[in-house]
């Protein structure tokens, strides 16, 4: 589909936008996703297109982020193959079920996120006192709960992929014992993973618009670099707080759709 001059630059402006928030927080296909219906493509094939754009800018928001990846290399190989079967489970059942499917769940899912992640110190405080009381170490990995959490979240990211870094977050942020700015690192890794795996599979088998797809990938690799650059300055506090503001946004926009 040829696209204006006009449409060009917002898709490309959207791509940059949805590469910063998804490195910092996530939700950045309510940017892009919006913008390529305006441009007339259908949903799925919009789906899709933003699906294959973002790759860059995960991967982009993951190497910015590579100083906190630092020791985490199992934890993250772990996750990743959760992340990797729920991503291609996602995109099977986005081409299988009626593009509604999901409408109804995905604001009860990102505001149960959103709950966690403002009750994580507290529930991370409970946590770390019942394994000094039963003297149970932590597991770096979040152990069977976290990976079959991780793996359900990525199914929904192979779907549409909105919000679904604030659900990362949330569960890790519950079940893991470290840093928030470590955890959003894992977080990009994971998002990267799923779109990839997505993407692969939509190559073969859907639709997609590749003027689209090019001006998302440049725009949120750039957004990446900007994103990592914001976002590994924040203090969990404020990242936290800047977490629930996006995820609020997203349901509402998702309300109103």
């Amino acid at each position: 589909m040829a696209l204006s001059i006009w449409e060009i630059l917002a898709v490309f402006a959207a791509g940059v936008g949805a590469g910063t928030i998804n490195t910092i927080v996530g939700s950045g296909t309510l940017i892009t996703f919006p913008v390529l219906l305006a441009t007339g493509l259908p949903p799925v094939t919009a789906t899709v297109s933003n699906a294959l754009g973002l790759i860059p800018g995960s991967i982009s928001g993951a190497i910015g982020y590579r100083k906190e990846l630092e020791g985490q290399r199992r934890r993250i190989l772990k996750l990743s193959v959760g992340a990797a079967v729920g991503g291609l489970t996602g995109a099977t059942l986005l081409l299988a079920l009626p593009s509604t499917a999901f409408e109804t769940i995905v604001p009860v899912l990102v505001a149960l996120a959103l709950v966690l992640v403002v009750l994580q110190p507290r529930i991370s405080r409970a946590v770390q006192n019942r394994r000094e009381r039963t003297g149970t170490p932590a597991r770096a990995d979040g152990g069977p709960l976290l990976f079959t959490g991780i793996t359900l979240a990525s199914v929904y990211g192979g779907y549409f992929t909105a919000a679904q870094g604030i659900i990362y977050l949330s569960l890790m942020g519950m079940l893991v014992d470290d840093t928030l700015q470590r955890l959003n690192a894992v977080k990009n890794v994971l998002a990267a993973v799923v779109n990839s795996i997505a993407a692969l599979f939509f190559l073969f088998v859907a639709d997609f618009d590749w003027t689209a797809v090019l001006l998302i990938a440049v725009g949120s690799a750039i957004g990446g670099q900007i994103g990592a650059k914001v976002g590994r300055r924040l203090s969990p506090t404020l990242l936290r707080g800047l977490i629930v503001a996006v995820g609020t946004a997203a349901i509402v926009q998702l309300l109103l759709r």
